[in-house]
């Protein structure tokens, strides 16, 4: 198995025990400050594994176009997560999760517009079948 594949299937298994855990954590709690609570014990441990890898000094090495694109995935991703918290809040896990996957058709479209990844007919198909997914999943 790729070293690629593997580490995608334990992060897909850890995003499953978040929205678990993040439903469990949201009752009678505002879902900003929440998201503010995981933000921050977010980066304490990344920031002790940089440390302890002894990974911080690349810090250095970034260029302006490293920070560039980093702030930019930061601010995408506070926001993902703040609308995140909120529709977990208000709604059903297993709804909103699928939404949120519903991501892999907006990452799949932007990749081959801004990265000029090709776009295949197998990733059109499968685009195709997570969305239908989705819509199956929400269809009330």
């Amino acid at each position: 198995m790729p070293n690629w594949l593997l580490y995608s299937l334990v992060s897909a298994f850890f995003a499953a025990l978040t929205a678990i855990f993040a439903k469990a954590g949201l009752k009678e709690v505002n879902s900003d400050l929440a998201t503010a609570i995981r933000t921050g014990i977010i980066l304490l441990i990344t920031w002790g594994i940089v440390l302890v890898k002894g990974n911080a000094g690349g810090i250095n090495n970034l260029s302006k176009n490293n920070w560039l694109f980093l702030t930019l995935s930061a601010i995408a991703t506070g926001l993902s997560w703040l609308f995140y918290y909120k529709a977990l809040q208000l709604g059903k896990v297993s709804e909103v999760s699928a939404i949120d996957k519903g991501s892999i058709v907006f990452t799949i479209l932007l990749s081959f517009l801004f990265l000029k990844e090709p776009m295949t007919p197998k990733l059109l198909i499968g685009a195709g079948l997570v969305f239908a997914g989705m819509l199956v999943i929400v269809w009330k």
